[in-house]
């Protein structure tokens, strides 16, 4: 699977576990940490934990399994490490604190 198709697959599973605020973003020429962002917002904090339960299990089923995670613990913010793409999933008040968008408003918008 190709990063793009890994990055758009994690997008496909947020779409379909009704995410909110989804954005891909391609952050290779911007940074070496990743070649892809995605950024979502969960209702709740047990919206973030299913999010994440699911993109983990999806892409395990395909062969690529999360090399790293972060957040379990608080639900408010969850970050999946699967290598090329790295994906982030807040309830809103903790996705206004951070700001990712902001941050990273230099990359480049693959999806909306």
């Amino acid at each position: 699977m190709t990063p793009l198709e890994m990055a758009e697959k994690l997008h496909a599973i947020a779409d379909d576990k009704l995410a909110k605020d989804i954005r891909l973003l391609e952050i290779a020429d911007v940074t070496v940490l990743s070649d892809y962002f995605l950024i979502c917002t969960g209702n709740s904090t047990t919206h973030v934990k299913t999010l994440a339960e699911e993109m983990e299990f999806q892409l395990k089923k395909l062969g690529e399994p999360v090399r790293h995670t972060e957040g379990h613990g608080s639900n408010s913010w969850v970050l999946l490490d699967f290598g090329c793409v790295v994906v982030h999933i807040f309830v809103p008040d903790a996705r206004e604190f951070y700001n990712l968008d902001r941050l990273w408003a230099d990359a480049k918008q693959i999806k909306p």
